[in-house]
């Protein structure tokens, strides 16, 4: 297994006082690839959202399985809209029957005949044109429509459209969103292999910190984080382990690390990561495991520590650590733009799965003041315009502490590292909130 030394010696100019955000993905996609979960289980698809596909699913039958009809309306052989300067108005065709979804129409049909059909209904043979009902005017038994209005193959779903028997329908290391949870029902599969669920322990740090319940004191504040990090988590679809509120001193700090080591695969600590004087987390992590310390050039969320905490007994391998800033936005915003998509690789997602969110271009209502050489992550509010690019607007108040403007926002406007000021009216990133928190 790489060391912690030898991932930060193959990133160039790495610098742990002053880290690019490039730079620490970076280095997390490397400490992450040795503990990508690889155990395996069936379960049924309805259980199955959001978790990542052990192998790939291969369709055992083609969809639709046989060709049918787009829409409701009339079916017909489309070779008489072909070369046939009498029919340049209208068509007229005697309707010689009905058919309906979910059973085959056994008619035939002669020249200048059609058969009425239903959405999804199998077309009859020598059938290949549907002609929309809201075109026609029925005259009896007979059908009338423009000429000009289709051609000839239209409102036809091919066998085979969708998928062919045969073909991959999901690669493996894909999560399976609501979306593909159909396409799997689509295929008759009532099981999943999926990967099994990442275990992933958290627990907050520091004297100065409540647990909900507890009679409020002078210096002191509740406990957030845990809160927002077993909801990021859970969105996230992990086996969260909450180990609870650990005081700051290290026999403390060293049992909650080593038991958290043994039970999950992935470590997260909030608080007690920076310099100060009471702080003892770094000491005892640096104690139990192989880890570095970081200043992120960020803003939310400077200091950083990661590594790997060895597993004690008859546990193999190592639990990676996170130890994020004791803050509560930048807590989140270090979980989005960093722990997330480690977490993803590590869930065994595939490369495009585990990468970050692609971000979202909008114009910046107001001013943004900023100086090169650190990257930022604003709260803002994004609003569609239309006719043009969205809008966003910079969320209440920006401090680190502060989780109510994190509540209203929508999205991160991510300034980057060598991006000045943001005039009014020019475009930014925003990396958007949806499907994350």
């Amino acid at each position: 297994m790489t060391s912690v030394a030898e991932i930060a010696g193959a990133l160039a100019g790495y610098d742990p006082q002053a880290l690019g955000v490039d730079d620490v993905r970076a280095f997390l996609a490397r400490l992450a690839a040795p503990a990508v979960v690889t155990q395996s289980e069936r379960i049924a698809l309805r259980d199955a959202l959001g978790r990542v596909l052990a192998e790939a699913i291969v369709s055992p039958v083609s969809v639709p399985p046989h060709d049918n009809s787009a829409m409701d309306g009339f079916a017909f052989d489309g070779a008489l809209l072909q070369g046939d300067a009498s029919i340049d108005t209208s068509v007229s065709l005697r309707v010689v029957g009905t058919a309906l979804a979910g059973a085959a129409w056994r008619g035939t049909v002669g020249t200048g005949e059609a058969v009425k059909i239903m959405t999804g209904a199998m077309m009859p043979a020598g059938l290949d044109t549907v002609i929309p009902q809201e075109f026609c005017n029925i005259e009896g038994d007979a059908v009338r429509f423009p000429a000009k209005v289709l051609r000839r193959g239209d409102n036809r779903r091919f066998a085979g459209e969708d998928l062919m028997q045969g073909q991959p329908a999901l690669q493996r290391g894909e999560r399976l969103s609501p979306a593909a949870l159909g396409m799997v029902a689509s295929l008759g599969l009532p099981m999943v292999p999926v990967l099994r669920r990442l275990r992933v322990a958290y627990f907050s740090t520091g004297d100065e910190i409540l647990s909900l319940g507890e009679v409020p004191r002078e210096g002191a504040v509740y406990d957030s984080n845990r809160y927002t990090v077993f909801g990021l988590l859970t969105r996230l679809g992990c086996e969260v382990i909450d180990l609870g509120l650990v005081r700051d001193d290290p026999g403390s700090l060293e049992s909650a690390l080593r038991r958290a080591a043994t039970e999950a695969d992935a470590i997260i600590t909030s608080g007690g990561v920076s310099v100060g004087e009471a702080d003892h987390t770094r000491a005892v992590m640096q104690q139990l495991g192989d880890m570095a310390f970081w200043r992120v050039a960020m803003r939310p969320g400077r200091p950083m520590a990661v590594g790997r905490i060895p597993r004690r007994g008859d546990g193999e391998g190592a639990a990676v650590l996170f130890g994020l800033p004791g803050n509560p936005v930048a807590v989140m915003v270090t979980f989005l733009a960093f722990v997330r998509p480690a977490l993803l690789q590590m869930m065994g997602c595939n490369e495009a799965c585990a990468a970050p969110p692609p971000l979202l271009r909008a114009t910046s209502v107001g001013a943004i003041r900023k100086k090169p050489g650190r990257t930022e992550y604003q709260r803002g509010w994004v609003q569609t315009v239309p006719g043009a690019l969205p809008e966003v607007r910079i969320a209440g108040n920006q401090g680190s502490g502060v989780l109510s403007s994190m509540v209203e926002a929508n999205g991160l406007v991510v300034l980057h590292h060598d991006q000045g000021s943001v005039a009014a009216g020019e475009p930014v990133d925003v990396m958007m909130f949806d499907g994350m928190v």
